[in-house]
């Protein structure tokens, strides 16, 4: 088995040598790519995949902002300190506890530089706060798809000239004889192999989700659900920390999403919920406390032993109804309605009295007139009138939270503390911010947050290193 870490040969002939090399092409990596040549650094990106994109494509395309032109245009107040104790009120103190600091601290600043200089399609969301925020901060592509950001990456990365290679896996890191990575072998099945010499190497790989072992080992708590992420989280750049001796950090954290359309694979808006709709199994009863969020949430429905039910009226399916995603689940037949509870439950062949029971209970809390029995607090347009609509539902995995401990510019990190030269990580392949352990400390946006913001400053800081290089 081929070492995955290699001391290079003296003497070694690349067969290219650039500034900076990118190892993944999802928007950590594009970021990275963007920011490097536009200070100055000549760059590449390799992509193992047959196409860019990574779970960046699959995501809702959301960044958080706190501080940002849109929300003054808005008239909307936020600031990074306010950010902070959103995300630590929700996640707890990290292992890399500065890391959350740093990323809210550049958040508005990313935002701005996404769309002025990437030319990201993005606006502020005001329609509502996304789980875990108290003020509306998420910009995102106003068709809420994360495809609509990779799209635009990907044009920003073409009018630059960046080359990008998909198909082309990277398999080993190259240390010098001083310990820094300096190069990379790329190879495999039907793969030219070839050696690629770096001043940096920027690892923007993904995390580990769809390493089922790598799962078992670090997130236990969700690995029977299914994975529903990219194909390409396969943990390389854990594997590599690894044989590097690079610390890893917050491993047991992940993102689940509690209400994923069966069998249409598509996520369920969780607006749905968010915005007052309940989760039920197949007796007709909610099982718990749906304001922990969507990924929170995902371990819960995971544990129950029947099939789980989303519903919600005629004014929340209004509101979802503006995000594209949950359009095409109606028009493909992914949802039901009915005029009563009753005839909402045979769809289905839930227990009828059980279910308008279940509702009304429901109702009897959100108007404030009794307690709700699962402890909720927030329920935003119930009670629920009119007609009523459901949707099956399935809790799934969608990436790890936890990789690589970095510094506050994406330098990966040593068990002691020190710096791994030429080597740089961000998005899944990095530490997130969403605590130490499970999903529940995942707020709306972090895994983009972590994404874009992490590329952004590993670039930029390789750039750096680059000119300073040339001056000395």
């Amino acid at each position: 088995m081929q070492a995955l870490v290699q001391q290079v040969e003296e003497g070694q002939v690349w067969d290219l040598e650039v500034d900076v090399l990118v190892v993944g092409a999802g928007a950590c990596g594009m970021a990275a790519a963007i920011a490097a040549h536009d200070a100055g650094a000549q760059v590449a990106i390799l992509e193992k995949r047959e196409r860019p994109g990574g779970n960046s494509s699959l995501s809702t395309g959301s960044v958080p902002g706190a501080g940002s032109r849109f929300q003054h245009e808005a008239g909307i107040v936020d600031s990074p300190e306010v950010m902070v104790a959103d995300l630590l009120r929700l996640s707890g103190e990290g292992e890399l506890p500065q890391l959350t600091r740093r990323m809210a601290a550049i958040s508005a600043e990313l935002c701005e530089w996404l769309v002025d200089s990437v030319g990201a399609r993005m606006a502020l969301i005001t329609d509502y706060c996304h789980v875990g925020h108290t003020i509306a901060r998420l910009h995102a592509p106003v068709s809420r798809r994360g495809q609509d950001l990779v799209d635009d990456l990907l044009a920003a990365v073409a009018t630059r000239e960046i080359p990008l290679a998909t198909n082309n896996p990277v398999q080993v890191l190259y240390l010098s004889a001083e310990g820094a990575v300096v190069g990379v072998a790329v190879g495999g099945a039907g793969v030219q192999t070839s050696r690629i010499g770096a001043r940096s190497v920027i690892l923007a790989s993904n995390g580990f989700a769809a390493n089922r072992e790598l799962v078992k080992q670090h997130c236990g708590e969700i690995a029977g659900a299914e994975y529903f992420g990219a194909l390409g989280s396969e943990g390389e750049a854990v594997l590599w920390g690894r044989a590097l001796g690079a610390r890893l950090a917050n491993m047991q954290a992940y993102q689940g999403y509690a209400a994923v359309a069966y069998p249409h694979g598509s996520l369920l808006s969780w607006t749905t919920i968010e915005k007052g709709g309940v989760l039920v199994n197949a007796r007709g009863e909610r099982f718990g406390n749906e304001d922990l969020g969507y990924s929170a949430y995902a371990r819960h429905v995971l544990a129950e032993d029947t099939n789980v039910y989303a519903v919600f009226d005629e004014r929340i399916m209004a509101l979802a109804s503006k995000e594209d995603e949950f359009r095409e689940l109606v028009e493909h037949g992914g949802l039901k309605q009915a005029a009563s509870a009753e005839a909402l439950a045979a769809l289905f062949e839930l227990p009828p009295q059980t279910l308008a029971a279940t509702l009304a209970a429901f109702n009897e809390a959100a108007a404030g007139r009794a307690p709700d029995p699962q402890g909720r607090a927030r329920f935003g347009m119930a009670p629920l009138t009119g007609r009523l609509w459901i949707c099956r539902v399935t809790p799934g995995l969608f990436h790890t939270q936890g990789g690589l401990a970095v510094d506050t510019e994406g330098r990966v990190l040593r068990e002691d503390g020190s710096v791994i030269a030429g080597l740089y990580a961000g998005g899944g392949a990095a530490a997130g911010i969403s605590g130490r352990a499970g999903a529940g400390g995942y707020a709306s946006g972090n895994g983009l947050l972590t994404a874009v913001g992490l590329g952004y400053l590993a670039g930029r800081d390789a750039a750096a290193k680059v000119r300073a290089g040339a001056a000395a």
